[in-house]
């Protein structure tokens, strides 16, 4: 930022020339006493709160003479400066000491505080980028008082403060309109799936309950044999890995939500083919283990896979698309099931023991024809969606930039004098 960019009335200066600013301290974790006062002490993880009225943990009198911890005025601005919480901002409501990963700022007669507030909110991208570096990312004293801050008269401030709060708020509203029509997106996906394994997408007058004529529940062990792969052991023995064969794991099942798999990362030998299972293309697979399970895809190439996969054999392709949406409409059920284990795992009983509300093929086809036209159309609203939504946060950047650089509020200079 140089003067050019800002109207001339304003001063730029340096936030450690206009601000007294100083980080907090930790006393000793050993000295158990220093932990059982009353005096309030923040933590960079809680400056999510935005205004800081109570803290998890409070340090004694003792604590704060014993360490750099000391206590901060109720209405000093404080900073995240390292680590996950860089950036973060919040006001003190109360009289509180902060860790040394917290910076003060003091109330000064000349800014406004949400006025800075809302200027260190609008660099903090940049204050995070110059951060980056060390192990963790870290502003330092000397980065954060080097900042250069923009100074108008403090009731052009106060206008600032009031006209972005209108804006963001105006802003805010729009984003939870777009979220909550993402949310009931979703909620309608879940219910064209719901009615599509009911028979309600192809008939009409469906009693709750029940199955339109001609359908029937079938286990899917009478359709198809549910078999799970197996993986060449030692893991990563060169005996049997990095040859010319596709080795597919859970990872290449769950990594997109695409309805086919065509591409793998793994590759194994044709000495370890007796240790795992192949699969020809056009095989439905489900992901039956770790914290994805349930994730239906139909593979398009000659594989090979490991046991954290159930593959559906000599079930009849016309099925695959239906029984693959079928997966898809059970996904949050099936990881719902306990079966005690340290991670979630379905085994092939429980799988084939399902039942699926089954009809004719031709019927089939036209319930995947009409979920896919029905779930193309949710698909682009939701890129819309989620357009907007970044377009949202682009704006916000808009907006904080144009009242720094003295364009958000038109010519109150003159009306001030």
């Amino acid at each position: 930022m140089s003067k050019n960019n800002i109207p001339k009335h304003w001063e730029l200066k340096k936030l450690g020339e206009v601000c007294f600013t100083t980080s907090g301290g930790t006393p000793n974790r050993g000295n158990c006493k220093f932990y059982q006062g009353n005096i309030p002490w923040v933590k960079s993880g809680e400056l999510d709160r935005g205004l800081i009225l109570d803290t998890e943990e409070k340090i004694s009198e003792e604590a704060i003479k014993n360490s750099s911890a000391k206590v901060f005025p109720k209405g000093t601005l404080l900073i995240a400066l390292y680590g996950a919480t860089i950036g973060k901002l919040a006001f003190l409501g109360i009289d509180a000491a902060t860790n040394q990963a917290v910076c003060g700022i003091y109330k000064n007669e000349n800014i406004d505080s949400n006025y800075l507030f809302y200027f260190l909110f609008y660099k903090k991208p940049s204050l995070v980028k110059q951060g980056i570096g060390g192990a963790q990312p870290n502003i330092s004293q000397g980065i954060l008082k080097n900042l250069e801050l923009p100074i108008p008269p403090i009731a052009e401030q106060q206008a600032i403060v009031a006209k972005i709060e209108e804006l963001l708020s105006d802003l805010e509203n729009g984003k939870e309109q777009l979220q909550t029509a993402q949310q009931q997106l979703k909620v309608y996906r879940q219910s064209l799936l719901k009615w599509a394994f009911e028979g309600k997408l192809t008939n009409k007058k469906i009693k709750d309950g029940e199955l339109p004529k001609g359908w029937k529940r079938v286990k899917v062990s009478e359709i198809s044999n549910v078999v799970r792969g197996g993986s060449p052991r030692p893991a990563g023995d060169p005996k049997f890995y990095d040859g010319k064969i596709p080795f597919l794991k859970v990872r290449d099942i769950t990594k997109d939500s695409g309805t086919y798999l065509t591409t793998f990362e793994y590759t194994i030998k044709e000495a370890g083919l007796h240790k795992t299972r192949q699969i020809k293309p056009n095989t439905l697979l489900l992901s039956n283990s770790g914290a994805t399970l349930g994730v239906p895809k139909i593979c398009m190439i000659d594989a090979t896979m490991n046991d954290g996969i159930a593959a559906f054999l000599e079930l009849d392709q016309r099925s695959n698309l239906f029984l693959y949406y079928f997966w898809v409409s059970k996904t949050r059920e099936l990881r719902n099931i306990n079966m005690g284990a340290a991670q979630p795992n379905l085994n092939t009983d429980i799988i084939k023991n399902y039942e699926v509300p089954y009809c004719s093929f031709e019927e089939q086809q036209l319930i995947v024809d009409e979920l896919e036209s029905k779930l193309t159309v949710c698909d682009k609203i939701e890129e819309t969606i989620i357009q907007s939504l970044q377009q949202a946060e682009t704006l916000k950047q808009s907006i904080l930039k144009k009242a720094f650089e003295g364009k958000l509020v038109n010519n109150l200079i003159e009306k001030v004098n």
